[in-house]
């Protein structure tokens, strides 16, 4: 879906394909014809922006296969949609029973990412559409936290300016413009924002004009990040914005209630890491997962808790619990609703559909593009409440 900004410029909205992964080319391929296509015609569009998610096996593939490549750029194309974003986070395995800290591999200091990543640039470059020439990946930030020195550091930091000097090359040759984003996550080397102005805005950092940040709101909001002191944070320490991934985390204002602690076990799951944080006087405090949180004295209980678990955005929780959503609303006034857009690249990103307690739950792909179509609309409605006019 796209926009126009009243400075004149395209804004681009997307919804993120990690939500029903696939490892191979083929499930790539199942993948839009199964749910993209059927979400773009929800929503009575020609076309649809979605956010690819390309797994190792499958990015390999069309590396190695022009005629790959072009099949599924035909097939975008056949199917109203377009790309002009990656999910490059995971790397493989998304959809595994349990994948909890394997996401965080391989990570900036092995160069499988960069390998992976280069190759996402080079495919992205291929996909854009003919009126588009700059394209966006999101990726982890750096590492996970734990075993995390200054040596890996050093290496995370030469694999950056590598992939830059990459980039670089593949403009000259390509005419088209790929930026990376790292996206700030609770439990990561770049935490939040501010850890994310700090690396990349540091002596030595890879060039900004490459190498930037994704917001997640659902993040932000998971660190009690507020919304306007951190994009502020990181333009003026000039570190672009190059996406933001829209999504809203669970938010429990009374965690010492037991009705409040029963309604979050029954979101807390083996697949995915739910990170959970409460603000104290001594700064935000947390745990890796929500099961770990909700054990006896894990968390003070006396101010509320926020749990990175992308809940969908337009359908109101039940509650004692509610979302982030008004971090979302903020989040995006920020980025899109002044005199310049903050960023242009804009993606839903609920994956977590799946994940949800078994009355949330949609059982068939019907009611999950339902669901996603809805999103994108709450979306297209809060972009358009901001100015900007929706576009064929």
């Amino acid at each position: 879906m796209r926009f126009r900004h009243p400075d004149g410029s395209t804004i681009h909205l997307a919804y993120c394909t990690n939500v029903h992964p696939a490892e191979d080319l083929e499930g790539v391929h199942r993948q839009l014809r199964d749910h993209a296509e059927p979400v773009r015609r929800r929503l009575g569009r020609d076309l649809l922006g979605i956010g690819l998610w390309l797994a190792r096996d499958a990015a390999r593939a069309l590396t190695a296969d022009p005629a790959a490549l072009r099949a599924l750029r035909s097939d975008l194309d056949d199917r109203g949609l377009e790309v002009v974003t990656l999910n490059g986070f995971p790397y493989e395995g998304f959809g595994a029973h349990k994948v909890k800290y394997r996401v965080y591999r391989p990570d900036w200091t092995e160069p499988e990412r960069l390998d992976h990543t280069t190759d996402l640039a080079r495919l992205l470059a291929a996909l854009l559409p003919d009126d588009v020439t700059e394209g966006t990946i999101s990726t982890l930030p750096l590492a996970w936290r734990t075993a995390f020195n200054q040596p890996r550091a050093e290496a995370a930091d030469h694999a950056l300016t590598t992939l830059a000097q990459r980039l670089d090359a593949l403009q000259e040759r390509t005419g088209r413009n790929i930026r990376i984003g790292l996206e700030p996550e609770p439990g990561c080397t770049v935490e939040t924002t501010a850890d994310a102005a700090t690396t990349l805005a540091a002596p030595g950092a890879p060039p900004a004009e490459r190498i930037g940040v994704c917001v997640d709101t659902c993040h932000l909001a998971t660190q009690f990040e507020d919304p306007h002191t951190a994009i502020d944070g990181l333009t003026t320490a000039g570190v672009p914005i190059v996406k933001a991934q829209l999504s809203a985390a669970l938010h429990a204002e009374e965690p010492h209630l037991p009705a409040v602690r029963e309604a979050l076990a029954a979101f807390a799951e083996p697949r995915f890491l739910h990170q959970t944080r409460t603000r104290t006087d001594d700064g935000v405090r947390g745990t890796d997962d929500l099961d770990e949180a909700l054990a006896d004295g894990a968390l003070p209980t006396t101010a509320p808790w926020r749990v990175h678990l992308h809940v969908p955005l337009h359908a109101p929780l039940a509650p004692p619990l509610t979302s982030t959503l008004p971090v979302l609303r903020d989040a995006l006034a920020r980025l899109v609703g002044g005199p310049v857009p903050l960023t242009r690249h804009l993606e839903v990103e609920t994956y977590t559909w799946q994940a949800l307690p078994a009355g949330l739950r949609p059982r068939t792909h019907g009611r999950l593009a339902d669901g996603i179509a809805a999103e994108l609309g709450l979306a297209r409605d809060l972009l358009t409440g901001l100015g900007l006019k929706e576009l064929p």
